[in-house]
């Protein structure tokens, strides 16, 4: 199979451009192969191809195809059990990590412990362990199935990450919260609305775990909310709350840790112009 038999029949399914990007990426971040090497007639073998390129015209989205997803510089491996990774996400990274550098250079350094709620890939966790070495970082997840992907990319990107299963609803974490443990709790936690799924691609709402996407149309903050509730018990005085948000409900998200009690509240847009991200002080 050339490179153009690879990417031509991806076109029934994509435009051009993106056909061609996504047999790049395959043969780059699958067979290891640069733009160069095809050019120069390199190619794996067909019997490798076929089932890949089947499975892109069935609008299965190409991380999960090829197992891998790139986030932040980093490689972390992916499969339907865990959301893909976004640029928007890593936006929110590098605010914590750049309000964390900052209290360093002033001289207040942080204890660092950060809690990352949600976890799913390890993607934020395992990347404010590499980006803040000092740190001691814990992250939850509800799903066995995402922790154990999770804990393999903490030893893909060679990170101590405490990996713990837990169910933020579950009102007896509340209860059993500790106290001043976290200078930082992040989350990128469920946020789309059952009624959204209409404006969404195909390819995110046929592949993409449901469970890690949508909270019911009735209450668009039920995952803030909790958050806030634990955070508001185990964040040390002073210490930070970070979220990625829906934009569509940043005002009232705002409004809700106003009546919790955070103060410092402040909206951040993403590289797209939308208000993306959000962060709290206890």
């Amino acid at each position: 199979m050339t490179y153009q038999e690879l990417w031509r029949p991806l076109t029934a399914v994509y435009d051009q451009r993106e056909a061609q990007s996504l047999a790049r990426m395959v043969l780059e971040m699958r067979f290891g192969l640069t733009l160069a090497d095809v050019l120069c007639g390199q190619m794996p073998d067909e019997c490798d191809l076929r089932p890949i390129q089947q499975r892109l015209l069935a609008g299965e989205p190409v991380q999960y195809v090829i197992g891998e997803a790139e986030f932040g510089g980093r490689r972390f491996r992916v499969a339907p059990g865990v959301l893909i990774p976004r640029p928007e996400t890593y936006e929110l990274c590098q605010w914590v990590r750049e309000v964390m550098s900052r209290c360093e250079v002033r001289g207040t350094r942080y204890e660092e412990r950060i809690l990352d709620i949600g976890t799913g890939s390890g993607c934020i966790a395992c990347t404010l362990a590499a980006e803040l070495p000092e740190a001691e970082v814990t992250a939850w997840d509800i799903s066995e199935e995402a922790l154990a992907i999770a804990r393999e990319n903490a030893r893909r990107t060679h990170v101590h990450v405490l990996f713990e299963q837990a169910d933020i609803l579950d009102p007896r974490l509340i209860a059993a919260s500790p106290q001043n443990r976290y200078q930082v709790i992040v989350s990128n936690p469920p946020y789309i609305c059952q009624k959204e799924q209409a404006t969404m691609e195909r390819h995110v709402l046929d592949h993409e775990p449901h469970l890690a996407l949508f909270v019911p149309d009735d209450d668009p903050l039920l995952f803030y909310r909790a958050i806030a509730r634990y955070a508001s018990l185990s964040l040390t005085p002073g210490g930070s709350l970070y979220f990625e948000i829906n934009p569509l409900y940043a005002t009232e998200l705002s409004a809700l840790l106003s009546a919790m009690s955070y103060h410092d509240i402040a909206l951040k847009n993403d590289q797209f112009g939308k208000p993306r991200m959000i962060k709290a002080t206890r």
